[in-house]
This record gives structure tokens, C-alpha cells and sequence, in this order.
């Protein structure tokens, strides 16, 4: 509870001023030869509560002097504007990802497995953003199209395989691409995250020109490369069909996408274990957050009235017990 205009509380002290000519004036003195035979008469319940109907005007009054402070208790209504940030997921899907140099609970998993709850994590961390999926394996896929409902977008991330696109690794492709996919928006900040473990080897659009054109309709894309450096674990089949091991080398072209990220602005990464993935996710997280701008409404509701009704309700009764039951008689 609050008060609008406090400075009536200032009267309060005039109260006991109120209160002791009150007294005083109640108190004349009558002079009588001798007190023995009141002594003797006994007091009624009248006569004790009487003294407590005289401090009826004065509870009034302070009633009274409350309303006049006008006490108001807020609402308070926080309203959140959001600047949304789009941004576009994009995931490789080439064989290279079926190797195992990463872990997760303690298991060899490949690292599309590791990418996925990589990017779940940051689904999770994200809040009035538009988030896309796009997949390229020899050609780019739009998984999903920028979308608030990150339920859909985890499923389809979820569903996504290695295999369900042609082989090969289309990273110029894939950037033009989510680049046409943000170029129309309305939002103020755009943001591509692109995700590969190869080289360019497919699609017919060169990586650093997807770059230039990020860059011309201002773009800005974080490039991470995903996997150990030298010959890793990567699964075949032996003689038999049954599934084996072999160490293979799996190249990837960092100068070019150290480029990529420097002509748009971004940033690049590397990412050889699960923590270091899942710690470049979380990177930029923090560096692409929604701003967001809180108002806060208070709506006061008036409680003065409930005190001047209270007041005129204590003095009506006092006047009321002052000419009936607990009438004085001089």
C-alpha cells in the first residue's frame, strides 16, 4: 500500500490535542461535601464503557486523516518488448560425420550425434528468436523454415540422418541458401551458424562468394569446424558385413572458413572434443543475445474510499450510543 499524498499526515498530531481538551472539557470539576455515598453505588457496564465511546471521534479522526492521505495499492503489469534475432542452423550431414572422435556419456558416438545435442542446448537457451535448420550433405535441405515453435524444430532436427541426402559436402550452396532464407526478414539482427567438418566439394556456389552475399545484406555468420585433427575412428564393414574400424584422415578447410566468418563478421571455431563443441554453442549463445526492453505499468487502485466510509461509520455509531444506550445525563 501507498500514499498519494502523505504530508496529511501531519494532522495525526494534532490529535492528542484534540483528545486532551476532549478530557479536560469532560473532566469539569463539581464540587460536593463528601464522595462516601457515591462510593457505595456500584458501576454499571454503561458507566465502563463509556470511557471507550469517548475515543470513538477520535478513531474517526484518524480515519478521517488517513483517507485524506489517499492510499492506493499498485498493480504492477511488466510488459517485455523483444527484439528477435533470426537465425539459421546449418548442419552438415556428409559421411564424414559418421566419424567417432567424439564422446558422449562416456560412448564413442559420431559427430552428428554430439552436433545434434550440441544444438538442442541452444535451441533450449533461445527466447523470441526465429530459428531455421538447414542440412546439406552434395546439396543444401531446408529441414525446417524459421519458426518460434522450438518443439518442431528439435523433432526435425532430431529425425535428421546421415544418408538422407546425396553425399558430398555443398558448403558455398548451403551458405547461399540460409543466406536467402534471411535476406527478406524484418529483423534487425541476422545470424548464421554453419557447421561442417569437410571441404567444398559439391554444389556450384563458391564459399567466400555466399560469404559476400551474407555480408551485402548484413549477415553475420559463426563458422565451426567439428573434429579432430589427423586419422580418427571411422566405422566400416569388414569381410564378414560386420561392422569395423578404420583410421582415416578427414580434411578440413579452416582458412576458408576462418574467411567466411571474417567477411560477415562472425566468428570461427574449432571444436576437436564433445566440451569444446558444446562450449562454442554456449559461445554464442551469450554473444547473440535478444535485447529486450521491460516496461513496467503500476495500476493503483483507491482505497480512500473504504477509510471515509469506516470514519462516518465509527462517528455515526458514536453518536448513536451517546443518545441511547450509553447516554449521559448531566
Amino acid at each position: 500500500m501507498t500514499f498519494r499524498d502523505p504530508l496529511f499526515f501531519f494532522f495525526l498530531l494534532l490529535v492528542p490535542v484534540f483528545f486532551y481538551l476532549y478530557w479536560r472539557q469532560q473532566r469539569a470539576p463539581i464540587r460536593f461535601s463528601s464522595l462516601a455515598s457515591f462510593k457505595k453505588i456500584g458501576g454499571s457496564w454503561k458507566l465502563k464503557a463509556r470511557p471507550l465511546l469517548e475515543l470513538l471521534p477520535l478513531v474517526s479522526m484518524i480515519l478521517l486523516i488517513i483517507a485524506l492521505a489517499r492510499p492506493q495499492k499498485g498493480i504492477e503489469e511488466t510488459q517485455v518488448e523483444t527484439e528477435g534475432i533470426d537465425v539459421a542452423l546449418v548442419v552438415d550431414l556428409s559421411s564424414s560425420m559418421l566419424a567417432e572422435d567424439f564422446t558422449l556419456n562416456g560412448k564413442y558416438v559420431n559427430r552428428l550425434e554430439v552436433v545434434k545435442e550440441a544444438v538442442k542446448k541452444f535451441i533450449e537457451g533461445r527466447a523470441g528468436d526465429r530459428l531455421g535448420l538447414i542440412l546439406f550433405a552434395g546439396r543444401p535441405y531446408t529441414q525446417c523454415p524459421l519458426t518460434l515453435d522450438y518443439g518442431v524444430l528439435q523433432t526435425l532436427l532430431e529425425n535428421a540422418q546421415i544418408g538422407m541426402i546425396e553425399d558430398g559436402t555443398a558448403i558455398g550452396s548451403a551458405l547461399a541458401t540460409a543466406v536467402n532464407r534471411l535476406k527478406e526478414t524484418k529483423s534487425k539482427s541476422k545470424v548464421i551458424i554453419l557447421l561442417t567438418d569437410g571441404i567444398n566439394n559439391a554444389g556450384n556456389i563458391d564459399p567466400l562468394t555466399a560469404a559476400s552475399l551474407a555480408k551485402t545484406y548484413g549477415i553475420k555468420v559463426y563458422t565451426i569446424a567439428a573434429g579432430n585433427k589427423g586419422k580418427v575412428r571411422f566405422p566400416s564393414q569388414d569381410f564378414f558385413g560386420n561392422k569395423a574400424y578404420r583410421p582415416v584422415e578427414i580434411p578440413i578447410d579452416e582458412p576458408m572458413l576462418k574467411k567466411i566468418a571474417e567477411t560477415t563478421g562472425g566468428a570461427y571455431f574449432r571444436a576437436t572434443d564433445t566440451k569444446l563443441l558444446f562450449d562454442v554453442y554456449k559461445k554464442i549463445d551469450q554473444l547473440e543475445k535478444t535485447k529486450a526492453k521491460v516496461n513496467v505499468y503500476v495500476d493503483y487502485h483507491e482505497l480512500y474510499v473504504s477509510f471515509v466510509l469506516a470514519s462516518l461509520f465509527v462517528f455515526l455509531m458514536y453518536l448513536i450510543l451517546n443518545h441511547t444506550v450509553l447516554r449521559k445525563v448531566p
